[in-house]
């Protein structure tokens, strides 16, 4: 074959070479555009929970390049905190920010994926929803209700809350009106207390009011911004009911499957991201916000007495225990839980707790 008639079949020569270039496939010049709307149950701005779901709708808008643009509303703003899981199952927004127990009232299982009342550490929670089957149980029982989740941060060990006067018994916290949520308010209506739920913004007025006699809300960190100090001063820990606390990010499965594969994976990915920065930024901020609250407002903080402490793990075990037989699903996630629980105890108890016990000696870290 020569060179012309090479290139004539090959399509070079000014005709072929028209009809080679339209055929090529021309790159795309717009593409589709998603506007979704993100509910939470945290007031906007507000320090690691409102600010973490803000932080994650900016990092999926510029991950996606605009592609999928999520508008964050803060408690209130668009439903009121409470009908945010109410909203994402009816598609009157996408996606929410909150924490599963407290759509408890919908399936008593959905507790287990924030927290359990003397279960597991945030490590060990994670540990459990990557590796230990937590997720997988989360997507079966969400399924039920259209909506696909991930965790997206977690608070760590709670602070056990705000009392109005030193307490030194079990007697003395019978027939107190407290507000906290989920399982734990079940061990505390165990011990004696009569318990509220209620968001972030009631808290401190209800207080203030009377209508509560004591609170818990998260920790140092959070009750500083709500200012619950201003009312009690008696700071108790340790927190039996929410040894961690996990967030979730929630879609509704429906939008979510309108979307190519990549944003949905960025929605995951950005997700698992948050759920490391929010605990990390209350790791960080806990003890300066305890350090002022102390040295700024004079809160006392308290051990609670050991009677208190047995009471209100007897009755977690007790609570937990009568929940596994609600329901099917509910018993196999309590049976996973507690499988990987103890296993999660024992790398605790020899790693971390062992190594912690270390720095009680005493040897000053500068020399």
């Amino acid at each position: 074959m020569d060179r012309r008639s090479f290139i004539r079949k090959a399509g070079l020569v000014t005709g072929g070479a028209a009809v080679a270039v339209t055929n090529f496939p021309k790159p795309a010049l717009a593409q589709e555009r998603f506007e979704w709307n993100m509910v939470t149950t945290w007031p906007s701005g507000f320090p690691g929970l409102g600010v973490g779901a803000e932080r994650f709708a900016e990092r999926v808008n510029a991950m996606s390049n605009g592609r999928l643009h999520i508008t964050v509303y803060g408690a209130g703003e668009l439903v009121p905190p409470f009908e945010s899981f109410d909203a994402v199952t009816a598609g009157t927004a996408q996606i929410m920010h909150a924490t599963p127990y407290y759509w408890q009232g919908n399936h008593p299982g959905l507790n287990f994926f924030t927290s359990a009342p003397y279960t597991m550490l945030t490590l060990e929670h994670d540990a459990w929803m990557y590796y230990g089957g937590g997720q997988e149980l989360w997507d079966e029982l969400y399924d039920e209700f259209g909506l696909k989740a991930w965790n997206g941060g977690n608070t760590g060990t709670q602070m056990a809350g705000w009392f109005p006067e030193e307490v030194n018994s079990v007697e003395d916290l019978q027939g107190l009106s407290f507000r906290t949520a989920g399982l734990g308010g079940e061990v505390w209506r165990q011990v004696g207390l009569n318990v509220q739920t209620m968001p972030a913004g009631e808290i401190f007025p209800s207080l203030q009011s009377g209508a509560l006699d004591a609170a818990e809300w998260v920790g140092p960190w959070n009750d500083l911004a709500l200012g619950l100090y201003r009312v009690h001063s008696n700071y108790y820990y340790p927190s039996i009911i929410e040894p961690s606390a996990a967030l979730e990010v929630t879609v509704n499965k429906a939008a979510y499957s309108e979307l190519p594969s990549d944003l949905q994976l960025i929605i995951e990915v950005a997700a698992q991201a948050e759920n490391n920065i929010v605990t990390a930024d209350f790791n960080a901020n806990n003890l300066q916000a305890l350090d002022t609250l102390i040295n700024e407002h004079g809160v006392n903080v308290r051990r609670f007495p050991e009677e208190v402490i047995e009471a209100q793990a007897r009755a977690s075990v007790e609570v937990i225990s009568d929940l596994a037989g609600r329901d099917e699903l509910t018993g196999r996630i309590i049976d996973s839980m507690i499988q990987f629980r103890e296993t999660a105890m024992r790398w605790t108890d020899t790693g971390e707790r062992a190594f912690a016990s270390t720095r009680d000696l005493d040897i000053p870290f500068r020399a």
